[in-house]
């Protein structure tokens, strides 16, 4: 299921050639750095121990731990977000200082923290030397005088404070993103900890809040993407923190992505006075270059050295991609191609059950290149922003990202709005070089322009020229933000680009197919859904922004991000204590909407590799009929059972084919795509399968194997096969797990409760009554009684069910090596065993290997022009002639609208010449709810009657093909509000009128238009 890396055997010697962090130039001694890990050895204690931060502290009894491990990693998706325990969590560790770098040889020693939740305070040897408040960022600390030399075992302690209102210490004011609805509380070290050993001339650490330094900062211009060139810069800013004046020559070596030399140049010679920090650079043009892309992770290995008297004093790793970015004409360019975004808005935590963020990196490897396997190109993180270990993942597997800083819900001010700024700078200096970052997010509201005005500010200062966009959530009108779009609708622009930060946003477990498989989960469109609805739904809310791709006009809709990627602890509405929004379950196992998504996705805008899939399965009982569902990129399906036509589906929402009342048979289920010449494209078969007989597993580990480090993870895969091997499609089957040797179960999770014992087969279904949420103000979520609320999901729990036919487990190493055997059991099945070795860590460190899968950025367009914009030479109304302007001024929060009385509810656009109008595209006063009798009419001719439907944005007409030059849109009839979409608001206190409009023109008489367009079709 998951994409072969590519290049893996070249990727591990290059990691292992870049250990000792030395080979840009020919060195007379060895590099005074060391930059490694620091996560081994750690006790934990949960509790405000007193005395813990002292050195002869006895902490023999604590839980010995390698980070990231938070205390209450146990209680992910177990209990609901607003029960995650809060409180104080300790650490300790102790270590020996090596004596030929660092302190011992009149160096530096830096603690860098990845991240802590909520606030952390950081001791050595007794003394704190640090902390930090903000539960986002990463931070860092200088312990080089609290230190000493070997052989003392130096203590290292750390006080962590995780409370859900947390006060930050010298003002008393909160943080608005510990928030327990968006923002999952895994209390505790969360993330990595590296050691910095430096000598006393070094490049800084981009640890900006805590150190206030901006290490270095590697970027490319003056893009020939074809040609393969471009203007390599880089800079560091380097400090003296000797007692001497230093000289030393700048020089900067790159390594492609299997290790072999890609370029080398230097800058001038530099000298620093005592105590003085520089920032020093060297550009030069390269050629042969590979540039990052979407699907396409290439990235170069970048040395800049400190020469000092012929001998590398300091050296500094960065792993880093080019690529050029525009955002132009309503449209996002990458390397010259344009890219209509379609992906996820997925929760920061990205976690799992029983694990929380506590997962080795290839695990974000193997979740983040699923988002790029279904197709999506872009991931938008929400409300804080990503981990490193995400960041750079994303960078290895050429998944494009959104990256915010710290937010809720809605703009803030004073201390709370001077966080925000912090946060968005320490994140831009951290990840200024991972080229898979293309936006910078402001908020997931609207803020103020003058808030926007700041935050670009930084962006121009620490980033001006990584090519990445500035923007928010709903600032259509901001003449400052870069890009926007809203949260649920359709916007269109054609000058800053413009993409939806969520949609689609309804939950389905996976466990859940359809009307006729048990448990036999009827569908249920408020949010709880079943497989067949889901992706059915996701089809159809993806249409929206599919037709007004680029291609259609000058005004087009930059696509949307679907919410979210893998079901998430936080936030949920439906039945259950987590959001089953996902296209893939928390284990990362596929919905039938992932494979939905490869169908619509498989392109940058137009879909350039036609697929077909057919939602769900073909084992069913005599007697059954249903409709089938498929999915296609094809202009016509057909569907074939056992090669016996049942003719074509018909076709909705673009990609949808419906073949109603298909009577069940055993054998195969074939859909055959086709073009519209007839030839086939595309096909996919679901088979009915026997019974099932046994039971089989399949292991999932890292490139180097599973790793006895005690935070390595090895997940295992268990299904129910027939006599033939398949997997049963129907099978709930409950499986006892048994483990032995060294590794640590932490399960995984299926809808129910491990304590309940036997359960109904049919789902509970969700209360009646209107889904009740809080204000912006208090960041609420459903307030009525899911009906399994109070479920464990089966977390850690050594038997559990698997869904649809398979379930997936998680084991983690321990410190020791050696054989683990898995062993699975079913009643009435046959038993299954496997044996995974884990061994020994490696020394040192070795990078991951990057996926090539998708290969480089096409150089064909990525759309064909399908319709051509007719601009109006001059323009009427029955009334209010003064703002007819602005239903055609590509700004959708102003509008024109008549005076209410019918009569005069029309507007009239007189062309140039005498022409064909095939469509009008519009968006209207209250686009969700109201419902407009329109005749629209060419110089007098009627080419449109009736009533447009409801949308979530634009509506497109089609029109009778009639030559004219006076095209009038005119109300038939009085209007009425009725909501099309039920309940899909998820915080209300928005803009009245559920954000269309509608209180701005009140129903009856009046025809209100926010945006009108007229189009000619291309051939």
């Amino acid at each position: 299921m998951r994409r072969v890396f590519s290049r893996w055997i070249m990727a591990w010697i290059c990691g292992l050639l870049c250990l000792g962090l030395g080979a840009v130039a020919a060195t007379a001694a060895p590099v005074a750095r060391r930059d490694q890990p620091f996560n081994d050895g750690w006790r934990m204690a949960v509790g405000d121990i007193v005395g813990a931060e002292r050195i002869d502290f006895d902490d023999a009894s604590w839980k010995l731990v390698t980070l990231p491990r938070a205390f209450n990693e146990e209680e992910a998706f177990k209990v609901d977000i607003h029960d995650l325990k809060g409180g104080i969590t300790w650490y300790r560790k102790r270590f020996m200082l090596p004596t030929e770098v660092g302190p011992a040889v009149g160096g530096k020693a830096f603690l860098e923290f990845e991240g802590v939740r909520q606030a952390g305070d950081v001791y050595v040897n007794g003394v704190r030397v640090g902390g930090h408040e903000n539960g986002v960022t990463a931070f860092g600390v200088d312990a080089t005088k609290a230190l000493k030399p070997a052989p003392f075992a130096n203590v290292v302690a750390v006080r962590v404070d995780s409370d859900w209102k947390y006060k930050e210490r010298a003002t008393g004011s909160g943080f608005q993103w510990n928030n327990n609805n968006f923002n999952v509380n895994y209390g505790g070290i969360h993330r990595a900890v590296r050691l910095h050993l430096t000598g006393d001339l070094h490049q800084t650490l981009p640890l900006y809040s805590s150190l206030g330094t901006t290490g270095v900062y590697i970027w490319a211009e003056d893009f020939d993407i074809r040609g393969g060139a471009a203007t390599v810069h880089a800079e560091s800013q380097v400090r003296n923190e000797s007692g001497r004046p230093r000289t030393f020559a700048y020089q900067v070596a790159l390594r492609d992505v299997d290790g072999k030399p890609a370029g080398a140049f230097a800058g001038p010679t530099v000298t620093l006075a005592p105590g003085e920090t520089r920032t020093v650079s060297a550009e030069a043009r390269l050629q042969g270059l590979h540039f990052w892309s979407w699907g396409y992770g290439y990235l170069y290995t970048v040395d800049t050295a400190l020469v000092e008297d012929g001998a590398t004093v300091d050296a500094v790793t960065t792993r880093t991609g080019f690529r050029k970015t525009e955002f132009r004409n309503g449209m996002v360019f990458l390397n010259d191609r344009v890219m209509q975004v379609h992906g996820y808005a997925q929760r920061t935590s990205n976690e799992w059950p029983a694990l929380g963020t506590d997962i080795p990196p290839w695990i974000s490897d193997f979740s983040n290149a699923l988002m790029v396997e279904s197709g999506g190109n872009l991931v938008r993180w929400m409300h804080i922003a990503p981990a490193r270990q995400d960041v750079q993942s994303a960078d290895r597997v050429g998944l494009p990202q959104a990256m915010p800083a710290g937010d809720a819900e809605s703009d803030v001010t004073g201390r709370r709005w001077e966080q925000r700024l912090e946060v968005m700078r320490d994140a831009i200096v951290a990840f200024r070089n991972s080229p898979s970052i293309l936006f910078y997010e402001g908020g997931n509201e609207n803020i103020s322009d003058d808030h926007m005005a700041q935050l670009k500010a930084i962006r121009d200062q620490f980033d001006p020229h990584g090519g990445r966009a500035i923007g928010s959530r709903e600032m259509l009108a901001s003449r400052v933000a870069e890009y926007g779009g809203e949260m649920l609708y359709i916007n269109k622009s054609g000058r800053k680009p413009v993409w939806a930060m969520e949609y689609s946003r309804d939950e389905g477990a996976r466990k859940f197919q359809d009307d006729f498989t048990p448990p036999f989960h009827k569908d249920s469109p408020d949010y709880n859904r079943n497989q067949d609805s889901h992706a059915a739904e996701d089809v159809r809310r993806w249409f929206d922004y599919w037709r007004e791709r680029p291609g259609g006009g000058e005004r087009v809709s930059s696509g949307g991000v679907n919410i979210i990627f893998s079901d998430s602890n936080t936030h949920f509405r439906g039945d259950n204590n987590y959001r089953r929004s996902g296209e893939v379950d928390a284990m990362r196992l596929p919905k039938q909407g992932f494979y939905a998504h490869q169908v619509m996705w498989d392109g940058w805008v137009d879909v350039e590799h036609p697929r077909t899939h057919i939602i769900g399965h073909w084992n069913y009982a005599p007697g059954t009929v249903k409709d089938v569902l498929a999915v296609s990129s094809a202009d016509s399906v057909e569907l074939v059972l056992n090669g016996r036509s049942l003719g074509r589906g018909l076709k909705s929402d673009g990609f949808l084919f419906t073949f109603k009342a298909v009577a069940w048979g055993p054998g195969t289920l074939r859909a055959i795509g086709r073009d519209a010449a007839g030839k086939l494209v595309s096909t996919d078969a679901v088979t009915t399968t026997g019974p099932a007989v046994a039971l089989r597993l399949t292991p999932h580990v890292g490139p180097l194997g599973w790793r006895a480090d005690a935070a390595d993870l090895a997940l295992v895969d268990v299904e129910a096969v027939d006599a033939q091997g398949r997997r049963v499609p129907t099978a709930l089957d409950l499986v006892n797990f048994d483990l032995a040797g060294p590794a640590e179960w932490r399960g995984g999770i299926a809808q129910g409760d491990s304590r309940s014992g036997a359960r109904t087969t049919e789902a509970p279904a969700s209360p009646a009554g209107e889904v009740v949420t809080g204000a912006h103000t208090v960041d609420g979520v459903t307030s009525y009684a899911g009906a399994s609320r109070g479920d464990d999901n089966y977390i850690l729990a050594q038997a559990l069910p698997v869904e649809a036919g398979i379930n997936r487990v998680a084991l983690r190493s321990t410190l020791q090596a050696g054989a683990v055997t898995v062993t699975a059991r079913a009643e009435g099945l046959k038993p299954a065993t496997l044996t995974l070795e884990v061994a020994p860590p490696p020394p040192g460190e070795t990078l991951l290997p990057v996926s090539l899968a998708r290969g480089p950025t096409p150089a064909t367009p990525s759309f064909k022009v399908r319709r051509l914009t007719v601009k109006p030479a001059a323009t009427t109304a029955g009334s209010n002639l003064a703002s007819v302007a602005l239903a055609q001024d590509d700004d959708e929060t102003t509008h024109w609208a008549s005076d209410g009385q019918l009569a005069n509810a029309w507007i009239e656009y007189r062309l140039a010449r005498p022409q064909v109008v095939d469509e009008v595209v519009l968006k209207l006063i209250g686009w969700r709810l109201r419902s407009y009798p329109l005749r629209i009419t060419m110089d007098g001719v009627t080419v449109y009657q009736g009533e447009p439907a409801k949308s979530l944005g634009y509506v497109t007409l089609p029109l009778k093909p009639v030559k004219g030059a006076r095209l009038r849109i005119a109300l038939a009839g009085p209007t009425v509000d009725r909501d099309a979409f039920g309940k899909i608001v998820e915080i209300t206190g928005a803009k009245a009128g559920l954000d269309t409009g509608a209180e701005k023109v009140p129903a009856g008489g009046g025809l209100g238009i926010i945006e009108a367009e007229l189009y000619r079709r291309v051939n």
